[in-house]
Formats: C-alpha cells, sequence, structure tokens
C-alpha cells in the first residue's frame, strides 16, 4: 500500500533542502518513475473505476456515444494547448530559468504564462459554449441520424466547457512543480477529477430527470467539478514552495517567447493528431450506437499500462533530461534516455502479452454487468486487442518527445507527428473496408510504430549510437523474457480454471488473479536471467533485494 502521507512528505524534504533543481544520474528516472507511477497508479485506477461505473450505469450505446463525444471536444483542445504542448515546452525553460535565476524568477515566467492562458483559452472557453453544435458536427456527422443524440451531445459540450481552463491551468501546475521536484502530488491530481465523476455518476444521475436532464448529463457535470478540484488542488503546494499569482501581461518575456517557439511546433504536430482523432469520431459515428463507446472504452483500459508506466517514465526522464541540457552535459542525455526506454520496456512488454492473451477476461470482469452486456464485452475485447499492439511504441514517443524539447529540437518531433498521423489517416481508411472500425484501432497502433521508428533513429544517431546498439539485444531479451511470462500465466490460468471451472465473477476473478500474481512473480527473475540491466534496479524498487549491496 502506498503511503501518501510519506511520499508527500519526503518530496517535500527533498525540495526544500535544495532550491533550485540539481541533476540526477541516470539511476534517478527509476526512482522518480516510482514516485509519478505510484500516484498515477492511483489515478488510473480510479479511472478505471469511473469506466466501470459508467458502463454498470449507462451501458454502452447511445447516451454514453454522446457523452464520449461531448468529453472528447474539450479534452482534444486541452491536450493540443497544455498536456502535450504546453508541458513539454514549459519544464525545460523553467528549469533552465530557476537554474540561472533562482526559484522567484521561474515564479515570475509562470505567472506571465497563467495571465496569457487566461486570455487565450477563456477566449476559447466562450467558442466552445457558443460553437457547441458545429463542434459537434465536425466529430461526429452521423449523430444527426439521430437528432435526440445529437441535440443530448451538444448540451454535454456546452456544460463542459470550461473543463478546458482548469484543467490547462492545473497542467501548467503540474509542470511547475515537477521543475521543482515535485512529482507525487501533481500526478495524484487527476484522482480528483476521477472521484468527481464517479460520485456524480452515483449520486446525480437518478436527480437528473427531476432537474430537466437525462442522467447521462450527472457525467458531464462531474467532469467540469473534477477538472476544477484538479487544478484547486494545485495551490497549496506551489504556495509552500513560494508561488503568489499576480496577473502580469508582460508578452516581451524572452523565456515565455522561449515557450511559445517550442510549442508551436508542437501544437502544429498534435494539431495533426487532433485530425486523426476526428476521422476515427466520425468513421465510428457512421456505424450506429456502440462502436464510439467501444473504442473509448478499449482506449481507457489500454492507456491504464501507459498511464501506470509510460507516462510514469516519461515525466522522470523528461525532468533528468531537462537538467542535463540546462547545465551542458548533453553527453548525459543518451543514457538517461537508453535507461527510460529499457525502463519502459521491461514493464510495458510484460503488459502487452497479458492484455493479449486475457484480453476478454479483463473486459468481462471489469466492465460487464448491469447496463453493459456480453456483446459489448466482445467488441471490446477486440478492440482492446488491436490497441495493444502499438503499447510499447506509444509509450516510448512520450519519452522521447520531450528530450528533443529539451534540445531545442522541434522539427523532429513534429515531422514524425504529422508522417504518422497522415499513415494513420490512410490506414484507417483502407483498413475499415475489410475490418468495419476494428481498422481504427488496429491503424493507431501501426501509426505509433512508424512514428515511434521516426523519432528513436536521429535521436540515437546524434547522441549516442552505442546506447542504440545495445538497446536493440535489450528489447529482444525483454520480448523473450515477456513471452515466457505469458506462458507461465497462461498455465496457471488454465490450472485454475480446472480447480475453479464457471462464468461466475468470482471464479473469473480467482483465475485472472492466480494469473497476473503468477505473472508479477516470473517477470523479475526472467529479466534477470535474460541479463536485462534494468532487472537489478526493478528489484531493488519492488523491496526483491533488501540486503544492503544485493
Amino acid at each position: 500500500m502506498v503511503d501518501l502521507g510519506a511520499r508527500i512528505r519526503q518530496e517535500e524534504a527533498d525540495v526544500n533542502s535544495d532550491p533550485t533543481p540539481a541533476p540526477e544520474p541516470p539511476g534517478g528516472i527509476p526512482r522518480r518513475a516510482q514516485s509519478v507511477g505510484a500516484a498515477i497508479g492511483i489515478s488510473r485506477i480510479l479511472g478505471l473505476a469511473r469506466e466501470m461505473v459508467l458502463a454498470r450505469t449507462f451501458g454502452a450505446g447511445s447516451f454514453t456515444d454522446a457523452f464520449y463525444i461531448a468529453y472528447r471536444i474539450p479534452n482534444m483542445l486541452r491536450d493540443l494547448f497544455a498536456e502535450g504542448a504546453l508541458s513539454a515546452a514549459l519544464v525545460p525553460t523553467l528549469i533552465r530559468r530557476m537554474t540561472q535565476g533562482g526559484r522567484e524568477e521561474g515564479w515570475v515566467l509562470v505567472n506571465r504564462l497563467v495571465s496569457t492562458l487566461l486570455l487565450v483559452l477563456g477566449a476559447v472557453t466562450l467558442g466552445i459554449y457558443f460553437g457547441s453544435r458545429g463542434l459537434v458536427w465536425m466529430l461526429a456527422a452521423g449523430f444527426r441520424d439521430n437528432p435526440a443524440k445529437f441535440e443530448l451531445t451538444a448540451q454535454m459540450t456546452r456544460i463542459m466547457s470550461p473543463f478546458l481552463l482548469s484543467v490547462s491551468l492545473a497542467s501548467v501546475g503540474m509542470a511547475a512543480l515537477n521543475a521543482c521536484g515535485r512529482f507525487f502530488l501533481p500526478a495524484l491530481a487527476s484522482s480528483l477529477f476521477n472521484i468527481c465523476c464517479i460520485l456524480a455518476a452515483l449520486l446525480l444521475s437518478d436527480l437528473m430527470p427531476g432537474w430537466g436532464f437525462d442522467p447521462i448529463v450527472s457525467m458531464a457535470v462531474g467532469a467540469v467539478l473534477g477538472g476544477a478540484a484538479q487544478f484547486l488542488v494545485m495551490i497549496p503546494p506551489a504556495g509552500a514552495l513560494g508561488y503568489r499569482f499576480r496577473l502580469d501581461f508582460r508578452f516581451s518575456d524572452p523565456d515565455l517567447r522561449a515557450i511559445g517557439r517550442l510549442a508551436l511546433p508542437a501544437v502544429l504536430g498534435l494539431s495533426a493528431t487532433q485530425i486523426s482523432i476526428v476521422v476515427d469520431s466520425q468513421l465510428a459515428s457512421l456505424y450506429g450506437d456502440g462502436p464510439v463507446s467501444w473504442l473509448s472504452y478499449g482506449f481507457r483500459l489500454m492507456q491504464l499500462p501507459i498511464g501506470l508506466i509510460g507516462v510514469a517514465v516519461a515525466t522522470a526522464t523528461m525532468t533528468t533530461v531537462s537538467e542535463y541540457a540546462a547545465l551542458g552535459m548533453r553527453d548525459r542525455i543518451g543514457p538517461a534516455l537508453g535507461s527510460g526506454l529499457r525502463l519502459s520496456a521491461c514493464l510495458i512488454f510484460p503488459a502487452m502479452v497479458g492484455l493479449l492473451l486475457f484480453r476478454g477476461e479483463i473486459v468481462q470482469l471489469l466492465f460487464q454487468r448491469g447496463a453493459f452486456l456480453e456483446a459489448d464485452t466482445l467488441w471490446t475485447g477486440r478492440i482492446v486487442g488491436l490497441y495493444t499492439l502499438g503499447l510499447f511504441a506509444y509509450s516510448a514517443v512520450k519519452i522521447l518527445t520531450p528530450a528533443f524539447y529539451a534540445l531545442n529540437n522541434t522539427r523532429t518531433p513534429l515531422r514524425a507527428s504529422l508522417s504518422a498521423v497522415a499513415a494513420k489517416i490512410l490506414l484507417s481508411f483502407l483498413l475499415i473496408q475489410p475490418l468495419g472500425f476494428l481498422g481504427l484501432p488496429l491503424a493507431t497502433s501501426l501509426s505509433s510504430w512508424l512514428q515511434f521508428a521516426l523519432l528513436r533513429r536521429p535521436l540515437a544517431r546524434s547522441l549516442s549510437p552505442a546506447t542504440a546498439a545495445h538497446g536493440k539485444g535489450a528489447y529482444l531479451r525483454i520480448a523473450l523474457a515477456s513471452l515466457m511470462m505469458g506462458a507461465i500465466a497462461l498455465a496457471v490460468h488454465r490450472g485454475a480454471e480446472m480447480m475453479l471451472p464457471g462464468p461466475g465473477a468470482l471464479s473469473l476473478l480467482f483465475r485472472l488473479g492466480a494469473a497476473i500474481m503468477a505473472a508479477l512473480a516470473a517477470i523479475v527473475p526472467l529479466l534477470w536471467l535474460f541479463r536485462v540491466e534494468e532487472a537489478r534496479e526493478l528489484a531493488r524498487l519492488a523491496g526483491i533485494f533488501r540486503r544492503k549491496g544485493r
């Protein structure tokens, strides 16, 4: 069990002992990733609980399709303006500012950025509110065949329009606290969003008809409250570190302009990604009630290991690489990236194998109850399997992209993003003919691997070719260890099925639990057997080797 108080007190002690960020050796990435991963793990589990409540209460059909499209509109813009481009540009710039001028100068930059966002995103929020029907048509024109569904989507879009501003400000707070060495509490903040959505579904859905709304509107209300909570929780830790908000519209600040220069290519690249999302939404909306929801449930399940592993490692790696770049330690960036990628592979490859083997059972256990039917489980399971094929590539892109921004190279990730999205759109139209909407997740996975290849090659060539060559052998050994782990888990699952057969939730939980426990027990020894360097670090973090010197 994670001791939340101990995590927060330890980070406060680490930060207060040194007012400015200091570089760590590559070994600092696993420690930072452990802290971020623990917090994100809590949030992702709560996010999964949110999806389970949504599935049980509303199923997978017209109402959930409407909610997912309405939520996708501000969430796409959040990814575009905040968590993607802005965070990648802010962290290295803020670390450089704090390294050169101290933390107070860093807070001045944060105030100028926040003031700018209040102007820009405030206007965008108004545009979402008054242009809701047009935005719904842009994302899901197929909903026009069902006027009630179309109007419900537009209504929830208007309700959720403030979500963009609050969550974007929360992303700035998270990036600023990361730059100050605070990782656990910012990563935990999204848990509040999930809690608000769960409580809204449980407490408000039955009250909505009495107020003249459909029950699903409770999820839109929960999203708005959750976004506000996610922002407000950033204020106390920032204040403890000396931050005081004041409006500051000094747009001539060179570091503010530097953030804009770094963020603009990322915005262009992410704009291409959003075009891909729009294409997926439009194509899925043409297949009637269900596909939009099945794709969303499947993507959410695939996001669980990405959040637990990929985002945690990416956050830790980005901060370490930014520190090395700010201090001119370019020779350390290659080993840090190599360590981050291999650490991610040690955790993501086993997750890929597990999801591919047990995707149907996992979806059934998590979602199949209440309004979520057996047919919904079948389609969602297929989608999970296709998304899983690109799981490592998707995580690796999150690790590699910020490294280019730390090195002031914005063109390479932009070109990679544009190429991958072009391939994704082309593959979507090609694969949807023989596979229907199942071609959409497959196209996403294939294009993710293309983007990974386009990012990894130039970075490896410019920084550390030796590290790249070493990585190829390590990935092969990690893959072999993961396959052996999968064989062990499958054998244990079949043995457990003989002991407790039947379709019930209890027997299903017993079989999956036994398989997962066997996999967890086997993976680190197997990685050790295949001489993967990160096995020792994983064992240490897991507490397997507790004696000093082991």
